[in-house]
């Protein structure tokens, strides 16, 4: 059994100004986002500027944070926040779904997309292989707070968390950083080096995602208020993940006469 090291949550303090680790894993996701945008887009016929680069991220920002804010709140505990509404804006104390994020990605896109006269398909492939490091990031943060650990386990890395209760739990934020974080950008970033016909990179996200998810579920305690909400086995996270998978599957097999999207041909 592994000791869990506790973290104080706030890194930096300046008088009543204090910096979250929570936070701050956020910012240095988007950051690195944003850097690897600016670098695809500087990239020979990649059909984006780097000025439109820094104005999406602007955009998806807005969008994963509300987004992913009010989609915890609706799939995981509407009943808690219906009855104390200012906690949903407590968001340093976490509580952010990814498929709430991903619901706002996709409104922001589309919206930016429009007044940029590209498809949100377009737009989707540019940011795909931007998101891992943020998921990455955001994983490493649930792990300093302590937060969304895994079920009861006996293997030799398992942690008891101060909020788990008194036995060893699986490090599942950790599953979740290694997976959805590094190995998932590794394929993904791999996968769209090469051409690939429009929406085909935006569905290897889809697809990969939800596999990854889904599958580091077995391993994640379901959330308290919810349990597991299909045949007693499957968690919400699960279920969120199906119709991800099946999205993936149609966009990267669907026929379509447009072929590879200008922006895939040059060389990631």
């Amino acid at each position: 059994m592994l000791t869990y090291p506790v973290f104080d949550p706030v890194a930096l303090q300046i008088g009543p100004v204090a910096a979250r680790w929570y936070g701050l894993m956020y910012a240095v996701g988007f950051g690195a986002g944003w850097l690897l945008g600016r670098w695809r887009a500087a990239r020979p016929g990649s059909g984006w500027t780097a000025t439109q680069v820094d104005d999406l991220i602007t955009w998806l920002v807005v969008g994963v944070v509300l987004g992913g804010r009010i989609g915890y709140v609706l799939f995981y505990d509407l009943s808690y926040y219906a009855a104390n509404p200012l906690e949903v804006f407590a968001i340093w104390r976490g509580g952010m779904s990814f498929h709430g994020g991903v619901l706002g990605v996709v409104l922001v896109s589309w919206l930016y997309g429009r007044s940029l006269g590209k498809s949100l398909l377009e737009v989707g492939d540019l940011i795909a292989p931007l998101v891992p490091p943020g998921l990455f990031f955001g994983r490493i943060g649930n792990f300093i707070n302590g937060e969304l650990w895994g079920r009861v386990t006996d293997v030799p890395w398992g942690m008891i968390f101060p909020t788990g209760g008194p036995l060893p739990r699986h490090p599942s934020q950790l599953y979740e950083a290694g997976l959805e974080g590094l190995l998932f950008f590794i394929i993904l970033w791999t996968y769209s080096s090469k051409p690939r016909q429009r929406g085909a990179v935006s569905g290897m996200f889809m697809l990969g995602y939800g596999v990854f998810r889904f599958i580091v579920e077995f391993f994640r305690q379901p959330d308290a208020q919810l349990g597991f909400v299909a045949l007693d086995f499957f968690s919400m996270g699960q279920l969120l993940c199906l119709p991800m998978i099946a999205l993936g599957l149609y966009l990267i097999f669907r026929k379509s006469a447009q072929g590879a999207a200008p922006a895939a041909r040059a060389k990631a």
